[in-house]
């Protein structure tokens, strides 16, 4: 079983339980060594913000950000990386989609793993990757298709 420690800095209600996250990290995970760790820190606008403008130039609060950790040469860490997430993002962007607050924190979770693990959507052929991915795992955690409104 992944190693998901969770961390809470934001007083955010709607956020899931830390089961949930462990259940949808691990499912992103699959095909890992057991022992695979992984932050997932949840956090309030301004944090997301201050975290967003530092390491991406953009001055907002965002859904998830993924921090991959790279390991000195020589060291080798089960560590794959941190994941900020930020509550209030996620809750009014599923709101504004129309979509269950629930769907929407498994796809950030499973989006920001899939990062973490070196997937990108920069480029279309990698665009197309993850988004498959994404689907397909999300498929098998019981959730729609969430791009699917955007291809109609």
């Amino acid at each position: 079983m992944a190693i998901v420690e969770i961390q809470r800095a934001a007083d955010d209600d709607m956020a899931p339980d830390d089961s949930n996250f462990q259940h949808w990290a691990e499912a992103a995970l699959e095909g890992l060594p057991a022992d695979t760790e992984l932050v997932i820190r949840i956090v309030g606008p301004n944090e997301s913000q201050a975290l967003n403008t530092e390491y991406r130039g953009k001055k907002r609060p965002t859904n998830v950000l993924s921090f991959p950790f790279e390991a000195p040469p020589g060291l080798e860490v089960a560590h794959l990386g941190d994941l900020v997430i930020c509550a209030q993002v996620v809750n009014d962007e599923a709101a504004r989609q129309g979509k269950p607050a629930a769907a929407h924190w498994v796809h950030m979770v499973v989006h920001g793993v899939l990062h973490l693990r070196g997937f990108d959507h920069i480029e279309p052929a990698g665009a197309n990757a993850m988004e498959a991915r994404e689907i397909a795992i999300l498929s098998d955690l019981g959730i729609a298709d969430p791009y699917q409104s955007s291809q109609d």
